[in-house]
């Protein structure tokens, strides 16, 4: 454990933005990321530089090299390394002081309870409609907020959504389909969906700000423009 001292040095620049009372309130929370590819690779690396003081990385994927154009944690000397054990590696190599527990399986109904137990907040950075509506699900049951974001192309979408409605169902269908070729993720675009969530994430977390309860924000990078959709 890192002394006091350390500490304030350590999340000095979060200040003012993230008081010294909040950080501490962030060294007492956990939050599970579900998925440790693109878009949760990066929500794992925040979430640790921000200080939130338990990690659950889930993911049962390995890397293959088409992970490397985007994906925060695949390096060319890990690929068929689990996703949540790199994720683990990543932030004891840059945060020791929080602690994470790697699950390098799928979230499922049978261990959804144990992955979820305790958690503040769970973030979605699965890349299926199916997983999806069931987290949703499953977070409403347990009384978990749940920040989604999804990628296409040039397009991030990001909305937080609090126990009870089911957000996700009016956003994709009850199953995934194929419409079309599949429109791609550059480096950038899981970067700035991950960087939308885990700041949804901490404004759930410390009670501050406006999270973006039944709205849809859509950002479109291509365009420069961004909306925001009342669900």
């Amino acid at each position: 454990m890192a002394s006091s001292t350390n500490l304030i040095q350590r999340y000095a620049r979060n200040e003012p933005t993230i008081t010294h009372e909040e950080q501490q309130i962030l060294a007492n929370k956990r939050v599970c990321i579900c998925g440790c590819g693109g878009i949760g690779g990066y929500a794992v690396e925040l979430l640790a530089r921000a200080g939130v003081g338990t990690l659950i990385a889930v993911d049962g994927d390995t890397f293959e090299s088409s992970n490397l154009n985007r994906q925060l944690l695949s390096r060319e000397d890990n690929l068929g390394q689990p996703k949540a054990l790199a994720a683990k590696e990543r932030v004891e190599a840059i945060n020791s002081d929080v602690e994470v527990l790697a699950y390098a399986e799928f979230i499922t109904e049978k261990n959804v309870s144990k992955l979820l137990a305790g958690c503040d907040v769970v973030v979605d950075a699965l890349d299926s409609s199916n997983t999806r509506l069931q987290l949703e699900d499953w977070c409403s049951q347990t009384g978990v907020p749940l920040i989604h974001g999804a990628i296409a192309g040039w397009y991030a979408q990001v909305t937080t959504i609090a126990p009870g409605p089911h957000v996700l169902k009016t956003i994709y269908p009850a199953a995934d389909e194929e419409i079309g070729p599949k429109p791609g993720a550059p480096s950038f675009a899981p970067a700035l969906c991950a960087s939308l969530q885990v700041a949804e994430c901490l404004k759930v977390l410390l009670g501050k700000g406006e999270p973006l309860y039944n709205k849809l924000l859509v950002v479109d990078l291509l365009r420069n423009t961004r909306r925001v959709i009342d669900l």
